[in-house]
């Protein structure tokens, strides 16, 4: 019951009704039209050919009274004329007696006054000499009537014709019906495969794609949810992988304090400065790592607090590049800025100073001794364009599309000297989208890599 149920509410069922119904209406409309016209074209036809008739017979008619000036001898003359029409032809005179009958039966009778329009009258010097009555469809019944089940043949042909339009009528109707079922279901196909797709991956099969074999809208659809699954595959891996990243990130420190403190329990570490300051450097690492997975959340959330106010974009630079300049001399590695004077930017300070040090530190980390790192901004618009620039490793092409994904880091072995937590980039990106701008990144491996914000200029 449930399975018939479904069936009549599907979209295929409600389809091929819709689509049957129109063509029953429009087949069946143009059959109805077309049997209508070619009736009263037909029926026009013959009335015509019937008035020329006639007037063929008034002419001829008028022709032998005048040669005779009675009406003597046209009793053959009728005959011939209903041996050449096949109609039966009766001519009365000016006293409504009958003079000829082509049928033979009713000369000398008189005219019945139920009988139909005269087909025509005998004028002769300007007065009635006679009437023709005509058996013709359309004119009534002349006593006697003609055989039961005899048609004349022009309605024969009409209803032949009408006939072959109903037939050709039910022909294409059954050909569009057909045509209609065969479309559907080739039309339909893709939609009922989504659909079964869609289902086997809400019972957590996130393997699931479609084949995609058209370019129209179906398709458009198929690509979409092919890219949905992707995403959602992605989405699911790091899922995944996220609780092994924390623990990872978080087993080092923990237990580099759980092993000095168990040494100290036992004696075999005395607690002197060096081991505290190593014990305060684990813990504040670890509070680092904490500070950043709650920013993260927040900004994730749209719920991280921005002081924004007008400010010079230059402030943020330098003291962001100060953070770094030491290290970047004791490595050997040159700091260059290059910004527009008075440019100033309506953004948090602390949240984007944030920003460029990530940027800065993931530069200076992997640019060897000699290497670059460059500052530079420029305006399009209302928007002040900001690029950090370095000429370390680069990036490989494969990471690049998620290099800003939390726990996300090119070294698999995520050794401390090549990287931190990998939530640097994540945080930056949420910070920059919190002030509605947008990052990105261009690298090319061996020769450096650009990452690109935007910030919303401020009003002067």
């Amino acid at each position: 019951m449930l399975k018939q149920w479904r069936m009549f509410h599907s979209l295929r069922f409600r389809l091929l009704v819709v689509l049957i119904l129109v063509v029953v209406a429009m087949v069946g409309g143009m059959a109805f039209f077309n049997t209508l016209a070619t009736t009263r074209m037909f029926t026009r036809y013959e009335e015509d050919r019937r008035m020329m008739r006639h007037q063929r017979f008034e002419r001829f008619l008028g022709q032998h009274y005048a040669q005779n000036e009675n009406w003597s001898g046209v009793q053959l003359v009728v005959e011939r004329m209903g041996q050449i029409t096949g109609e039966r032809v009766v001519l009365a005179d000016e006293k409504g007696q009958i003079v000829a009958d082509s049928a033979g039966e009713l000369v000398g009778r008189a005219v019945d006054q139920s009988w139909n329009t005269p087909a025509a009258q005998i004028i002769y010097h300007g007065a009635k000499v006679g009437v023709l009555y005509t058996d013709f469809p359309g004119w009534g019944r002349v006593a006697p009537p003609p055989p039961p089940g005899v048609e004349p043949e022009s309605m024969v042909f009409l209803a032949s014709v009408n006939r072959a339009l109903l037939i050709v009528a039910v022909v294409a109707g059954l050909g569009a019906v057909l045509l209609i079922l065969g479309l559907s279901r080739r039309i339909l196909a893709p939609v009922e495969a989504l659909t079964a797709a869609v289902r086997r991956m809400e019972a957590g099969d996130l393997s699931q794609r479609v084949n995609i074999t058209s370019r129209d809208e179906i398709g458009e659809l198929a690509r979409a949810f092919n890219a949905m699954a992707d995403g959602l595959a992605r989405l699911e891996e790091l899922r995944r992988n996220m609780v092994t990243d924390v623990a990872h990130e978080l087993r080092t420190p923990l237990s580099n304090i759980r092993g000095y403190l168990e040494a100290i329990q036992d004696g075999v570490v005395q607690p002197e400065g060096c081991i505290i300051d190593s014990l305060h450097e684990e813990a504040m690492l670890l509070s680092r790592l904490v500070d950043d997975l709650q920013e993260l959340s927040l900004a994730e959330a749209g719920q991280l607090k921005l002081e924004r106010q007008p400010v010079a974009l230059a402030d943020i630079v330098d003291r962001a590049v100060e953070s770094i300049r030491l290290r970047a001399e004791a490595k050997g590695v040159t700091v260059q800025v290059d910004l527009p004077e008075e440019l100033l930017v309506d953004v948090d300070p602390q949240r984007i100073g944030q920003v460029l040090r990530n940027l800065l530190e993931n530069a200076l980390t992997h640019t060897p001794p000699g290497g670059e790192i460059a500052v530079t901004a420029h305006t399009e618009g209302q928007w002040v364009e900001v690029s950090v620039r370095d000429t370390g490793s680069g990036i490989a092409a494969r990471d690049l599309p998620y290099v800003f994904e939390r726990f996300y880091r090119a070294d698999k072995s995520r050794s401390r000297a090549t990287g931190g937590a990998g939530l640097g980039l994540a945080i930056a990106k949420q910070l920059v989208e919190a002030h509605g701008g947008r990052i990105e990144v261009e690298s090319e491996v061996g020769r450096g890599t650009q990452f690109t914000f935007t910030l919303p200029m401020a009003e002067t």
